[in-house]
């Protein structure tokens, strides 16, 4: 019974890190950490807010009802997308999305590096979704190494509004926790989490670097 209930445990806290830190709303949590971590957190709280609420609107809340839709029509038959086949339209979408985003930052004269993190998803999408046409790719490993890139260019390039030495730590070991619940979960073998992780980085890291 008590290895019954440490099990429940260890699933159970695998279940809520795979939902809390979900690829769907990575986009906004890389977003909330520009605008309260980075020097654009001079920028007016209502602006900021706006700002969020847009990038959660377009990145999170158009693909859950996209995938929603696709669920009622039986074009996938689960939300959480296990199945590899019945990632493409999602994940198409999903870059459309990211396009989106970056089309609304450039819109409002974000700065570069700032659009380039939502360019940067929007790669790393479109990667997970031609690498998913053979292997099974963690879009979740990809979304939170997106966002352990942003972190780091922040904080090298010096546009940090505080030493976000502790906060990218922080991250790193969410990142862990997430690897490791994803594999609990037998969603993905460690290959597959180390790759999808490789990928959100490599993506991010690129567009910033390079049109940042």
């Amino acid at each position: 019974m008590k290895r019954y209930n440490i099990n429940r445990l260890i699933a159970g806290s695998a279940h809520f890190f795979s939902s809390v830190l979900s690829p769907l709303v990575m986009p906004t949590y890389g977003v909330f950490l520009v605008l309260w971590t980075s020097v654009l957190c001079l920028l007016p709280m209502g602006t900021r807010i706006m700002v969020l609420i847009m990038i959660f609107g377009i990145t999170t809340v158009l693909p859950i009802s996209a995938i929603g839709v696709l669920h009622h029509f039986k074009i996938i038959s689960n939300k959480r997308l296990d199945k590899r086949n019945e990632r493409l339209i999602p994940y198409a979408f999903a870059v459309l999305c990211y396009a989106a985003a970056a089309f609304y930052l450039n819109n409002i004269h974000s700065p570069m590096w700032f659009i380039m993190f939502a360019a940067g998803g929007g790669l790393a999408c479109l990667v997970s979704l031609i690498v998913n046409l053979w292997w099974k790719i963690s879009a979740h490993m990809a979304g939170i190494g997106g966002i352990v890139a942003l972190l780091y260019q922040i904080h090298v390039q010096g546009l940090s509004a505080f030493n976000l030495f502790w906060v990218l730590c922080f991250t790193i070991l969410l990142a862990g926790i997430l690897g490791t619940s994803r594999m609990v979960l037998k969603r993905h073998d460690l290959l597959q989490v180390l790759a999808g992780f490789a990928n959100g980085y490599a993506c991010v890291t690129l567009m910033i670097k390079l049109f940042g």
